[in-house]
């Protein structure tokens, strides 16, 4: 066994915090690139880190080995003592070949990645996290989804005489003696979330996270992607599974939660965007290209869609001449969504904290 326990961690840009925090190996140019990157909500990172190594017990100083495929995982598994995966497979085999691992951290929840049946044997333990970057994400959504309904993006602050008539809202007052008084701008096009079909596409973790919510708002859930859920999640998350095309016809929003790659590039194009239910609004906090730019600007500008959001964006930071700037349905942000930083720095406290916990001597 080394000196140092050996951590092999799936390669991630917020993984690379194990690194940081462990591994006094890791380099300073990357903690100083890490501690421009939380400045703004977390002035202290160098603190931070200290202060988090002192509660790391026996897993500081390590040495963190981070990993870009599932074969130099395997490699590295027979000398560690934890293993830190997100989507990386974890077979029978794997944990049968590593026989000094004494905890495997899950960066998230699922464990569909994983076999839970293989994982049982004596010392070693295996651990979740339910990401406090995917449940911002989540509630992301449903900001956006409450903007375009409400119009609070095009309205915020429109309320005198002046603003109003400027956004060409001109002032005529009821009749108070016989109505009430309520939108006075007499704005149109208002709309709930309540008893409306919200349809999401990929109920990974942020998927489902929307799904939790959704509930509580009195909202329909649909769902779809390539493996259908077991029936006992469907029911946790109140959601029903539909085919692509059903989905599209019936949701009165559209929320795609896919990764980015080849796979799933345009996988909102023309033909989808054709059977989507007319005004129906679309809200991605996912990958920019899972929905193709160029039909995405035809179907608002034929009025196929009664509304857009999202975050991150198809170009960051974004042109000013961009053409999605001149619609008043869309909504764009400029890549809020995990946010604020101390999620991660929350989460990761917590993982390494765990991790000590259970390869105390």
């Amino acid at each position: 066994m080394p000196d140092r326990p050996l951590i092999v961690v799936e390669d991630d840009p917020f993984t690379r915090l194990i690194g940081i925090v462990l591994d006094p190996d890791s380099g300073p140019e990357r903690q100083a690139a890490f501690a421009d990157f939380m400045a703004h909500d977390e002035p202290d990172f160098d603190g931070w880190v200290t202060r988090l190594r002192e509660r790391a017990g026996a897993l500081y100083p390590a040495t963190v080995k981070l990993v870009t495929s599932e074969e130099e995982m395997r490699q590295h598994l027979p000398a560690a003592t934890a293993l830190v995966v997100e989507s990386f497979n974890v077979t029978r085999e794997d944990f049968e070949s590593a026989t000094h691992l004494k905890v495997i951290q899950k960066f998230g929840v699922t464990l569909r990645n994983i076999d839970v049946s293989g994982h049982a044997r004596e010392g070693l333990k295996l651990l979740t996290l339910r990401r406090r970057a995917n449940i911002a994400c989540a509630e992301s959504v449903f900001a956006m989804m409450l903007s375009l309904a409400r119009k609070v993006h095009q309205f915020a602050n429109v309320v005198t005489t002046e603003r109003l008539e400027a956004a060409g809202y001109p002032i005529r007052p009821f009749d108070r003696s016989h109505t009430p008084g309520g939108n006075y701008g007499r704005v149109g096009g208002l709309r709930m979330l309540n008893e409306s079909t919200l349809g999401i596409i990929g109920m990974g973790e942020i998927g489902r996270e929307v799904a939790l919510r959704a509930a509580a708002f009195g909202m329909r859930v649909l769902y779809h992607q390539r493996t259908r859920l077991h029936p006992v999640e469907e029911r946790e998350l109140s959601a029903h599974y539909a085919p692509l095309g059903a989905l599209l016809r019936e949701s009165d929003v559209v929320v795609p939660q896919l990764p980015g790659g080849n796979a799933t590039r345009g996988l909102i194009g023309c033909n989808e965007l054709a059977q989507i239910k007319p005004g129906a609004f679309i809200v991605n906090v996912s990958n920019p290209h899972v929905v193709d730019r160029t039909a995405l600007l035809e179907a608002l500008d034929d009025g196929r869609i009664g509304g857009f959001a999202l975050d991150p964006l198809y170009e960051e930071p974004m042109r000013e001449d961009d053409e999605l700037l001149q619609y008043d349905n869309v909504l764009l942000l400029p890549h809020l969504g995990g946010s604020p930083r101390q999620n991660g720095l929350k989460d990761f406290e917590d993982m390494i904290i765990n991790m000590a916990r259970e390869v105390a001597p």
